[in-house]
């Protein structure tokens, strides 16, 4: 059987300029080419993904811990802007390292990439800007009701949001998942992975999954425009709950993107295909001009 997650092979926190603590898990080799992971919503740092395609490829792959969430401290009303400091900050002594953003975490990737943080970036399941006025007569009521809540009243949507708790994400997460997905999330290694991902995303409390639910599901502000680097989108075909079009309007509006949509599986593309992914991702860093 394959092995879809592993446990990190070191772990840590990084002391920021301000002094705030920003957590961190790695897995492949310590000299290995680094490549960012921004998680998917209220999860941790722990749960990585193509811990063996890592070792293959000469990745070292670091997931980092958004504010509030895992070992991060806390920063109230932060923004996408705020997280590309704190990767700058961090990644200080990478150049520009590639990146990988994964459901939630993508829009906090994309961020980075429109800072020119990052060299290359890999969208994985990317939680499109559902908030963009083109899904409005797609979205069901709802969740255009939380869109708007997210866009007009931030702080009424966040008290919403911080009612979740780790048994409620699970139960979201499989509740709306197709056969083939959960093939994957209901294998005992996987299931006992998230579940401890998102035990320690919420060890602080809620408040840092409800920050960052109100920042991807309101409009974005992010200069997709200024985005100058490679940028693969990818989607499994039977993805429903991501993105309305599979990221197709999404992709048209970063510069140069390519869109890939894989057949027979849905928003666990990141777990399925890490091969896939990691390999077209330090592809497109070696070409890249930002390096």
């Amino acid at each position: 059987m394959n092995i879809l997650v592993a446990p990190p092979a070191r772990t840590g926190a990084e002391r920021l300029p301000d002094g705030r603590l920003l957590g961190w898990a790695e897995w492949g080799p310590p000299d290995g080419t680094p490549v960012l992971l921004s998680p998917g919503a209220a999860t941790s740092r722990r749960l990585g993904f193509g811990a063996a395609a890592a070792d293959e490829l000469g990745v070292r792959l670091i997931s980092l811990d958004r504010p509030g969430l895992g070992a991060s401290t806390p920063a109230p009303g932060r923004t996408f802007a705020d997280f590309a400091a704190d990767v700058r900050a961090f990644a200080a002594g990478f150049g520009r390292p590639a990146m990988v953003g994964n459901s939630q975490g993508a829009p906090f990737a994309l961020a980075c990439a429109a800072a020119g943080v990052v060299g290359a970036l890999a969208l994985v399941s990317a939680a499109d800007e559902v908030a963009d006025p083109r899904f409005a007569d797609v979205l069901p009521g709802e969740l255009r009701r939380l869109t708007e809540l997210s866009e007009h009243d931030p702080e009424a949507a966040e008290k919403i949001f911080s009612g979740f708790t780790p048994q409620a994400m699970w139960d979201l997460v499989t509740g709306g998942s197709p056969a083939c997905d959960l093939a994957v999330y209901e294998r005992a290694d996987f299931a006992a992975a998230y579940r401890e991902a998102l035990r320690e995303a919420f060890a602080q409390g809620p408040a840092g999954y409800a920050r960052d639910t109100v920042l991807a599901m309101g409009r974005w502000r992010i200069d997709l425009a200024a985005v100058r680097v490679p940028v693969d989108v990818w989607y499994g075909e039977l993805d429903g709950g991501h993105s309305p079009d599979l990221g197709e309007g999404l992709t048209a509006r970063i510069p140069g993107a390519v869109r890939h949509v894989v057949p027979g599986i849905g928003g666990a593309l990141l777990w399925t295909e890490p091969h896939r992914i990691l390999r077209t991702l330090l592809d497109r860093l070696a070409a890249s001009p930002q390096r």
